[in-house]
């Protein structure tokens, strides 16, 4: 592969592993969160494992997140722009963080040091393993040899056909969270209800539909790809899927996309929710990512 002038970039909270980021030559920058007081990077579940992040949570321990901040981003775009390289950084979902107002003012900055550099700033209006789809295809593309400007114009395009789907069974940590009532979520939890949520244009969260079940919402989403999805059931495209420590339900919805796409470009990647976003999550969420469709309003 001919190296690129620039440099391909995200945020710690498009919740791919590590390896897969050093595979795919993408940079990425941490958010932080508190356990109980304790300041931690969000770094891909380095410092804690995953399953004892999420372990925590339900021992009690206290969770909140912070993003990062214009001073941070300064440091970490500086670093590459020393280097002579022009960059390309998409920010988590607008819909969810304000981050991209601290990398828009790092790029104000840095502007004026390095008049040469282009330093593009992108809403990813995604999150989680879709905002890590949404970097994969933009990696394929710049393998293919698009210039950073036809990048950055490809990804206005292909961020809105991101599909993410998700349902929890488990909606405590959405109750302390304040995303549902605590009458809601008590009844929710008592009668078996899995909300069934998505990401919307705007790169928000909307609770969707209410399914009885683990088992019926596992058929549910599946059935929404292939409504969904490009080329509906011969979608030949990735499908990522992340979750919050429970893996099982994660492959049990895998093993049904693979039986119901035979076309699809390898297995389902399953990956982890990470600490960002699993602080307001908890455990017991699944989320199916593909490209398809553009996103509802």
């Amino acid at each position: 592969m001919e190296s690129t002038n620039y440099v391909l970039s995200c945020c710690s909270t498009a919740d791919m592993p590590k390896e897969y980021f050093e595979k795919r030559d993408i940079k990425y920058v941490c958010f932080h969160y508190q356990l109980d007081g304790v300041d931690y990077m969000d770094d891909l579940g380095q410092t804690i494992p995953f399953d004892k992040f999420y372990q925590a949570m339900v021992d009690g321990a206290d969770t909140k997140t912070s993003q990062i901040n214009a001073e941070e981003y300064e440091e970490y775009f500086e670093g590459i722009l020393k280097e002579g390289k022009d960059i390309l950084h998409l920010t988590l979902s607008s819909g969810i963080s304000g981050t991209i107002n601290s990398a828009n003012i790092a790029r104000d900055i840095l502007a004026e040091r390095y008049p040469d550099r282009k330093i593009y700033i992108i809403d990813s209006l995604a999150a989680s393993s879709g905002y890590g789809l949404l970097m994969d295809v933009l990696a394929d593309q710049r393998d293919a040899g698009l210039t950073i400007d036809e990048l950055a114009e490809f990804t206005l395009v292909i961020r809105n056909k991101v599909q993410h789907w998700f349902f929890s069974t488990d909606l405590t940590f959405y109750i302390k969270g304040g995303r549902v009532s605590r009458t809601a979520g008590f009844v929710g939890n008592m009668l078996n209800i899995c909300p069934l949520l998505n990401v919307n244009i705007d790169g928000k969260l909307i609770p969707r539909e209410k399914v009885r079940t683990k088992k019926k919402v596992s058929s549910r989403i599946v059935d929404i790809m292939a409504e969904r999805a490009s080329d509906r059931t011969d979608y030949s495209g990735k499908c990522f899927i992340s979750n919050s420590a429970c893996l099982e339900d994660a492959r049990y919805v895998a093993e049904l996309i693979e039986k119901r796409f035979p076309k699809l470009d390898g297995k389902v990647m399953i990956n982890n929710i990470g600490t960002t976003i699993g602080s307001h999550t908890g455990p017991g969420t699944v989320a199916v990512f593909f490209l398809g469709d553009d996103k509802d309003v």
